[in-house]
């Protein structure tokens, strides 16, 4: 295909994102679609969850067997996860999807640079608050810290991060900076903080750069990242430009933790209760114990947005009633399934996890760790909805000469050699977490020089993507049932890390793929893709 050809059709595509920019119109009359998505929606999470519960059944009748309340609570958690989970993505495309793009097309009316940039900053921040991602994590590292560190500090510290990286990289496609260039200004401000920094947070930041974005972060930015790019007067450019704003936001949340680290000087104390242990002989009480906490933090959550929505909605909006309409029954639906799955999660779910990776961890063969955390990573990702939404976005932008199956196929090896390292890392203390994480992300970014640039972009959005739900619950929690059977003093720093390896894996092969794809072309006399991607 020659340049003049693809130029045609990358012009095209754009036409055809500025049309999808406008917010659909759903129509209540057709309710049959309607529910095609949200069995489709259903599918996605069971293709998540069912792989997850089927390795917990199969070393419950191995190597680790569970008494019969854990197993009751794991599976009720799990039916929890997988109704919540599926009730929250179907409200996410009828509200948080919506508004994002009606914020999109709002501000591809405007090039106001303060506008845009306050815009990013107000709504990056109250986006990511309600990111449920991120509220495990903050759980999780508020149980680790025996609460010295609250759930609340790292959300609020986080959802700071994710809303000045967000302005930044509005900024960024409107003036046209060079997303390679941006992204290494950006590590290197990382990694000077990182030089400072305590294991313990340097863990927690760079895991929060991989759980913030969620499902919930991603569809409003990209809704964002599309409007944006309809101020670029070049359609090529603002085909391609859109890519690389998640890499960017990933940013934030490294350079917040790292900050508060730096300033608050926080002590952190490991809890002493052991991990494998039940509190109580109830099935039912940790649900119940949950229900009004979980139910007031949704709430808080959601409320921000729902109400910035209703505000842009009488200012500048002007959506149809229908629309309205629909968008609140989405909102509705999302506060409903992200308290299931929450729920689910703190519930049973994440215990079991942890239970899990302690009984294995506890075994002398070491080696059945190693093999189980990497098979746990490659179901996993193969699962994750985002993933598959990458690997057809590559196919279509590589016209199929990158095929599909080889991005899966490459993306399962690296995750699960990713939680694989991790667990050595628990096994050998020695192993720092930056022992992994320099190297990496210098090859990463060195990678940037070579590749064509529309993959540079992808490959930074894949690595805050690929990190999903499973990834945030069940496997964090294997990880550190793991490191609570053998970590000695450094139980905090070993625990995490494991999402920040996950979250670096797909930088790194995707970037590979786009080099060969590039030198492939090449040899071929070029198919005009690496051309137009090129320019700046």
């Amino acid at each position: 295909m020659g340049v003049k050809e693809t130029k045609t059709k990358i012009e095209t595509a754009s036409k055809n994102k500025e049309r999808s920019a406008i917010p659909p119109s759903p129509n209540p009359g057709k309710a049959v679609p309607t529910m095609k998505l949200f069995l489709s929606k259903i599918r996605e999470v069971l293709q998540a969850v069912l792989p997850i519960v089927a390795i917990v059944l199969l070393l419950h009748a191995t190597l680790t067997p569970l008494t019969a309340l854990q197993l009751e609570r794991f599976l009720l958690g799990a039916f929890c996860i997988i109704a919540g989970l599926s009730i929250f993505l179907h409200g996410i495309d009828f509200s948080i999807s919506m508004i994002g793009k009606a914020m999109g097309r709002t501000f591809s009316k405007t090039a106001n640079l303060i506008l845009l940039a306050g815009a990013g900053l107000a709504l990056g921040f109250i986006i990511s608050i309600a990111e449920p991602d991120l509220h495990i994590l903050a759980g999780q590292v508020e149980r680790l810290t025996a609460g010295t560190v609250s759930k609340w500090s790292i959300i609020l510290v986080v959802s700071l991060g994710i809303a000045a990286l967000l302005a930044l990289g509005l900024i960024r496609i409107v003036r046209n900076i060079v997303l390679h260039k941006l992204l290494i200004g950006l590590y290197a401000v990382v990694f000077i903080l990182a030089l400072s920094a305590s294991d313990e947070f340097l863990a927690i930041a760079f895991d929060a750069s991989g759980a913030t974005t969620g499902a919930m972060t991603v569809p409003f930015i990209m809704s964002m990242a599309l409007g944006v790019t309809l101020l670029r007067k070049d359609n090529i450019a603002a085909n391609t430009e859109g890519f690389g704003l998640i890499g960017v936001v990933s940013v934030g949340p490294i350079i917040a933790i790292l900050l508060m680290d730096l300033f608050a000087a926080v002590s952190v104390t490991a809890p002493d209760t052991p991990i494998n242990k039940l509190k109580t002989a109830s099935l039912l009480a940790p649900f119940l114990e949950k229900i009004p906490i979980v139910a007031e933090e949704v709430l808080f959550a959601l409320l921000p947005i729902t109400l910035i929505f209703l505000l842009m909605q009488r200012y500048s909006f002007r959506l149809s009633r229908r629309n309205v309409s629909w968008i609140i029954y989405g909102l509705l639906l999302t506060y409903i399934g992200l308290f299931l799955f929450l729920l689910g999660a703190q519930g049973g779910f994440m215990e079991v996890g942890r239970t899990i990776g302690f009984n294995v961890a506890s075994l002398d063969n070491k080696l059945y760790l190693l093999v189980i955390s990497f098979v746990l990573g490659l179901v996993t990702v193969l699962a994750e909805p985002a993933v598959h939404v990458l690997t057809h976005q590559i196919e279509d932008i590589t016209n199929g000469a990158v095929k599909r199956n080889a991005v899966k196929a490459v993306l399962s090896l690296g995750i699960g050699t990713a939680v694989a390292l991790a667990m050595l890392r628990i096994i050998f203390p020695q192993i720092q977490l930056w022992h992994y994480l320099l190297p990496g992300y210098l090859i990463a970014l060195t990678l940037t020089f070579f590749v064509p640039k529309i993959f540079v972009g992808i490959a930074f959005d894949s690595g805050g993507v690929a990190s999903g739900p499973m990834t945030a619950t069940f496997i964090l929690s294997f990880v550190q049932g793991a490191a609570s059977a053998m970590a000695e003093d450094n139980l905090l720093s070993e625990s995490f890390g494991m999402i920040a390896l996950v979250a670096m894996t797909p930088i790194i092969a995707v970037q590979v793929l786009g080099l060969i794809y590039k030198l492939r072309a090449e040899r071929n006399n070029g198919n005009g893709i690496q051309n137009n991607s090129e320019k700046e």
